[in-house]
């Protein structure tokens, strides 16, 4: 496993199918005197796809969100506990948040392009970030990043449009365009087809397993058939715990709990 010390940059090591790339331990989490994490134990394997399942409300997106620091833009949280990325806790006082949401990247529910063009969405992190300064380089990094998100064949001939011009699914998959740009370990999705159609949520589900060859995707779902669809492993939550963690297939023939088993089936959620 890449270890890197503290101010070291964390490097790409494409070895194993089960390789460990986050080790969350004992995290709770509070919103002022409400806790709404409790105890979550979970390990996250490079090169797959990771669905969050469970009711409303069970913590899931608060989870998410800790793995590249989003909650401490809520003055009321607390953390304790820890989430180690490649062996470095991400929320040791010397991680540098920037940094870390680089590597990190993040796709919403909603679709939010910038009110930019195409194109200065998915050159504007890079450019940030200083990864490129050339034209040419920044052009090539476009084009890479629009193909690498099934885009470019339906953009590259209005680049300088505003990105708020495409459709509902199209802008879903121009922001993942954004956040792989600048060619982060791990792509966080919070729900992100809940918003779309069925024909742009089957695109963003395809575009998922072939993401996972180069990202590694931690996703927040209600749609179980799509967590069955996409996900390699599933973690259960319910009322801020992980309930049950497991490869996919296994969680949904073969429950271990029956607060999971009744949830998959549908008898609650």
């Amino acid at each position: 496993m890449n270890r890197s010390s503290p101010g070291e940059p964390l490097t790409h090591n494409d070895n194993a199918h089960h390789e460990l790339i986050i080790r969350v331990r004992d995290l709770d989490l509070w919103y002022g005197e409400s806790q709404a994490l409790h105890g979550i134990d979970l390990d996250l394997y490079r090169n797959n796809v990771t669905a969050l399942i469970g009711p409303s409300g069970c913590g899931k997106s608060t989870f998410l969100r800790c793995l590249n620091r989003m909650n401490d833009l809520i003055p009321s949280v607390r953390v304790k506990g820890s989430v180690e990325m490649e062996g470095r806790d991400v929320n040791d006082a010397r991680t540098d948040e920037v940094a870390l949401r680089r590597l990190v990247g993040m796709v919403f529910q909603k679709p939010n392009p910038f009110p930019k063009s195409i194109y200065d969405n998915v050159a504007y992190a890079p450019r940030m970030h200083d990864l490129v300064s050339r034209k040419p380089d920044v052009d090539d990094l476009v084009e890479q990043a629009l193909r690498d998100a099934g885009l470019w064949d339906e953009v590259k001939d209005k680049l300088k449009q505003p990105g708020t011009s495409l459709s509902g699914g199209q802008q879903q998959r121009l922001c993942i365009a954004r956040a792989i740009a600048v060619r982060p370990e791990v792509i966080l999705m919070d729900e992100p087809t809940s918003a779309l159609d069925p024909i742009s949520t089957a695109t963003i589900e395809d575009l998922m397993d072939r993401l996972k060859l180069q990202f590694t995707i931690v996703t927040v779902t209600h749609n179980m058939q799509q967590a069955a669809r996409v996900a390699d492993y599933t973690a259960f939550f319910h009322l801020g715990e992980v309930v049950e963690y497991n490869d996919t297939k296994t969680m949904f023939s073969n429950p271990a709990t029956k607060r999971a088993e009744d949830y998959i089936t549908g008898r609650y959620g």
